[in-house]
């Protein structure tokens, strides 16, 4: 079965907007567990724009309490600064069961591509090794959509890595288009590639109730997903615990079928 690892940044973008501490991150995060999640995500920025250090702290705590998986993602080659330590600092304070790593940039407002492996693996290996040294299992943010970007996904597992994460921003568009069936294509290739190179295979960014079914169905393997902006988007409609539960329908509806 997939598991659904739920992003609270969303949570925090809404605190920060007003200051204070409402809505509390920790609260939103018990409530999805609570739900049935299996876990919770979350992307801390250098320029603390969501989550802050902070809160790293309390959610691992809150996980390491409720035996849950931390996946905490971040570019590990940007610099600290005040109020932010450095992602393997932060790695290395929590220890979460995963370590996501995401090629992102002050500049982006969130994340939109994957790892270059052919270019990046040689910078990436010894930030494996380091992390994999603390416990945590290591996924790498990976394109599918770009040929020249998945030329080279082998490489994550010739560097150590356990897991890529398929970036399924381009699968949502394509979706709200009508037009998704040539990019599923394109995803479950890269998955099996992976699949067959020793690399477990999570997805996120962008899915939602609406598209997450045909995505599962229709790409092979998938661990987890890690979702956060659409989910709390619709839970403002619908509640927190009932959207919750309604991905973990997904989710079960996808475990069934004998064809996926």
């Amino acid at each position: 079965m997939t598991f659904l690892s739920v992003n609270v940044n969303k949570i925090a973008v809404l605190r920060n907007s007003r200051g204070g501490s409402e809505p509390d991150v920790v609260q939103a995060a018990r409530a999805c567990l609570d739900a049935g999640a299996h876990g919770i995500t979350v992307h801390p920025r250098p320029d603390a724009r969501h989550i802050r250090a902070a809160d790293v702290y309390a959610l691992g705590g809150l996980a390491g309490a409720r035996g849950v998986e931390f996946n905490l993602e971040g570019n590990p080659f940007a610099p600290p600064r005040e109020g932010y330590p450095g992602f393997l600092a932060l790695c290395e304070a929590v220890r979460p069961a995963q370590a996501t790593l995401v090629p992102d940039g002050d500049d982006q407002l969130t994340s939109d591509h994957g790892f270059d492996f052919l270019r990046d693996a040689g910078r990436l290996q010894p930030l494996v090794r380091q992390l994999r040294d603390m416990g945590c299992r290591v996924s790498l943010f990976a394109d599918a959509w770009d040929p020249r970007r998945s030329e080279g996904i082998e490489h994550a597992a010739q560097i150590g890595a356990d897991r890529i994460e398929l970036y399924t921003g381009p699968y949502a568009d394509a979706f709200d288009r009508g037009e998704q069936a040539c990019m599923l294509e394109r995803f479950a290739a890269i998955a099996r590639r992976a699949q067959a190179a020793g690399l477990g295979v999570n997805a996120g960014h962008d899915l939602s109730q609406a598209n997450l079914g045909a995505f599962l169905a229709a790409v092979p393997g998938v661990l987890e997903v890690s979702i956060g902006h659409a989910l709390i988007g619709e839970a403002l409609h619908a509640g927190l615990s009932a959207t919750v539960r309604g991905y973990l329908a997904i989710l079960d509806r996808a475990a069934g079928d004998p064809y996926r």
